[in-house]
């Protein structure tokens, strides 16, 4: 008997949450190889977007790992692949294909985002209406609405903390590759992804829960909680995505040749 994608979730909650997480993290940077080897820089922007997209999707579930005391909001692993698939277009393609890539995922984002509140316009069938044949569709708009009508503070303030990060990530590395050259992939890697992260963090947690927030919170929590509270994890997930940096230059092969300044 086939396993019903019940059964895979099932079968999935009984691993460890950690061990899940460091699975994904291998999972999201092996695709980027593969879309990277398959379609070049477009398989690039293809997972970036779609990336951005699922993040904003996973933020809403939290998990408790044994690692930390609170619950962390998942999303983390997606996000922080994203700054690995922008390295690799700055790296092998230059600035201006990796500040593209951030734009387009933004655009997909919000195009994704509208899209799914048209959709939601239009008015649920009753139990009447619906009948036995459709009656699987019932409440399926509040299930939809939970997930593609996020409170506008949070939008503004991820989409804000995501593009200023990201397009702060494809400046540095620049930077850094100005005064490295080829050499040291792995510290404009690191450095430039970590230094990110943290603009990241910062951003979406003062926005989100000080400057838009009916209700603030405090320096401290804001401090220890939000801002440091997933940083060390993306700091981890840094360090590991650095072998598929240097495994980047066998999976665009020849498609770009020496790597071009932008």
């Amino acid at each position: 008997m086939p396993l019903s994608p019940a059964d895979l979730i099932a079968w999935l909650n009984q691993i460890p949450p950690e061990a899940l997480l460091a699975f994904q993290a291998l999972f999201c940077f092996s695709t980027i190889l593969v879309m990277a080897r398959l379609f070049g820089a477009a398989g690039l922007y293809l997972y970036i977007a779609v990336a951005v997209i699922a993040a904003n999707v996973e933020v809403l579930k939290a998990v408790q790992f044994g690692f930390y005391d609170h619950p962390v909001a998942m999303g983390t692993v997606l996000f922080s692949s994203t700054y690995l698939a922008t390295d690799i277009l700055t790296e092998h393609f230059g600035r201006q294909a990796a500040r593209k890539a951030v734009f387009l995922s933004f655009a997909a984002y919000l195009l994704f985002t509208l899209l799914m509140i048209l959709t939601l316009g239009f008015r649920p069938m009753s139990a009447e209406q619906a009948g036995t044949e459709m009656a699987w569709a019932l409440g399926m708009q509040d299930h939809i609405a939970a997930l593609f009508t996020p409170a506008p503070a949070l939008f503004a303030a991820g989409m804000t903390a995501y593009l200023t990060s990201q397009l702060f990530d494809v400046w540095i590395y620049q930077r850094i590759r100005g005064a490295t050259g080829d050499r040291h992939l792995w510290l404009r890697n690191n450095g430039s992804t970590m230094l990110s992260s943290l603009v990241d963090n910062v951003i979406f947690s003062v926005l989100a829960w000080v400057v838009f927030s009916p209700d603030p919170v405090g320096w401290e929590a804001l401090l220890y909680t939000y801002i440091l509270g997933t940083y060390g994890m993306r700091v981890v997930l840094t360090i590991m995505d650095t072998p598929f940096m240097y495994l980047s230059r066998w999976a665009l092969g020849r498609q770009v040749g020496a790597a071009v300044q932008g």
